[in-house]
């Protein structure tokens, strides 16, 4: 099914995540700049995305909403949910309980799935999550992200909580 502003059908997106969930990364827990980042991920993405997780990991979860695109799709272990206003793209980025540091990431075609180490942020309560590995796949384009989905990272699922997920 194709989306109204948004050139990439979902089907082939979510497709794409399937595939990518299996091959989660767990990464390392040490902090990294974006040119430094391992895993061969398209450099404009990597930019993106560290942006974006800095400005959720200082609290600033309007700068965070800035890096969205209207509309865009989100996928928290949920079915795909539209992100139509901007006030949509902060509550979903004020709902992410931990904040994350950028460990690792990886581009297949449109897809960019990275690995965050979560951490505390203000605003949130990250709890037990702390230092756990979550991995997001991400598709950006023209430099905002179109779609953010929650991926499987190797790690045991989490069971209630905040354990190895953004949310």
């Amino acid at each position: 099914m194709k989306r109204p502003g948004i050139p990439i059908s979902i089907a082939a997106v979510l497709a794409a995540l399937a595939v990518l969930a299996g091959c989660g990364d767990s990464g390392s827990s040490m902090t990294l700049s974006t040119a430094t980042i391992p895993g061969g991920a398209d450099t404009g993405d990597v930019k993106v995305i560290g942006a974006w997780v800095d400005a959720l990991r200082a609290g600033d979860v309007d700068q965070a909403a800035s890096y969205f695109a209207l509309p865009s799709i989100v996928q928290n272990g949920t079915p795909p949910i539209r992100l139509k206003t901007r006030d949509d793209v902060v509550s979903f980025n004020s709902s992410l309980p931990c904040g994350a540091k950028l460990v690792s990431a990886s581009s297949e075609g449109q897809v960019t799935t990275a690995t965050f180490e979560l951490t505390e942020r203000p605003g949130g309560h990250c709890g037990a999550g702390v230092g756990q590995a979550a991995s997001t796949a991400f598709v950006i384009q023209d430099g905002l992200i179109v779609h953010w989905a929650r991926v499987a990272n190797g790690a045991a699922p989490a069971q209630g909580g905040s354990s190895g997920q953004l949310s």
